[in-house]
């Protein structure tokens, strides 16, 4: 289906390029309405920028090897395609783009878009998503480090993720129903909800303001520390230890932690964990519901 916000132009101008190979630098420079299907960018030729500075393209059952292809490009549609790793940052500085049934494996493969919905996609890629806005994610795999480093406005449903130094600085992020596998995530993040997920990985969410976990299970040393403005509604805490350091916290927990560490405000509700407060501005209320189990 081509691309619903696509309104501009009808259907039936859109020009069909199908079977072909592209190798040659900016083979389809500045087209505007063309139904790219079953070609390759691909060759000795090792053209770069294959579709630049476009607008109103739908590009389907297609290869992609080569660097650059979709810079500067504005209602772009991608779908059940190969981007490789020699596909080089493959979509820069573009907006109103949709990605679906496709695999993303190139290093810094999505960079400065804006209103970008990928679904059903696998990406692979180092430094991915880096100061892009409007972002859904929607049954996507993913492995990279600097996940949506500086991203905004994310929405991601049923994201499962490896690696590191993910979600970064994100502002106005909603998380649902998401496993992340992931070390030092949301680091200085704002405004950002996590519902129903799993949270695994050392040094979670540290400098963050406004992070609320909700009905998660988070894994992990030394998690949620220096945090203001955090919430935490019936979360599980397994092997977390250190806990809360000189964070503003509110927090129902339903399992026992090994150990809280000097939080400075507000209050905690858990079953037991090993309390320590060794500073004079540790503040925050601590009520155990089982101490027994200490």
């Amino acid at each position: 289906m081509f691309l619903e916000k696509d309104r501009i132009m009808k259907q039936s101008e859109y020009i069909k390029i199908e079977g072909k190979r592209f190798g040659e630098e900016r083979a389809l420079y500045a087209s505007r309405g063309v139904y790219v299907k079953n070609c390759a960018f691909d060759g000795p030729e090792d053209g770069e920028s294959a579709l630049k500075e476009s607008s109103c393209v739908l590009v389907e059952d297609t290869f992609c090897n080569l660097r650059y292809p979709f810079w500067h490009d504005t209602t772009l549609e991608l779908k059940n395609c190969q981007l490789t790793e020699l596909c080089r940052a493959a979509l820069w500085y573009s907006e109103e783009i949709q990605i679906s049934d496709s695999r993303l494996h190139g290093i810094k493969a999505l960079r400065e878009c804006a209103n970008v919905s990928i679904t059903d996609t696998d990406v692979r890629s180092a430094e991915f998503g880096w100061m892009t806005r409007g972002v859904s994610l929607t049954r996507v795999t993913a492995e990279g480090e600097y996940f949506f480093f500086r991203g905004a406005d994310l929405v991601a449903r049923e994201l499962n993720f490896r690696g590191k130094y993910s979600f970064q600085y994100v502002e106005n992020a909603r998380f649902e129903d998401c496993v992340l596998d992931t070390k030092d995530a949301f680091w200085h993040a704002k405004n950002v909800t996590v519902r129903n997920c799993v949270v695994k990985g050392e040094y979670l969410a540290w400098y963050s303001d406004g992070l609320t976990l909700e009905n998660c299970k988070i894994i992990g040393t030394q998690p949620l520390c220096y945090c203001t403005n955090l919430k935490l509604i019936n979360c599980e805490m397994i092997d977390t230890d250190l806990a809360f350091e000189r964070s503003h916290v509110e927090a129902t927990l339903t399992a026992p932690l090994i150990s809280i560490k000097n939080p400075y405000s507000g209050s905690i509700t858990a079953p037991s964990a090993e309390l320590i407060l060794d500073d004079p501005a540790a503040k925050c209320h601590i009520h155990f519901t089982d101490p027994s189990l200490a």
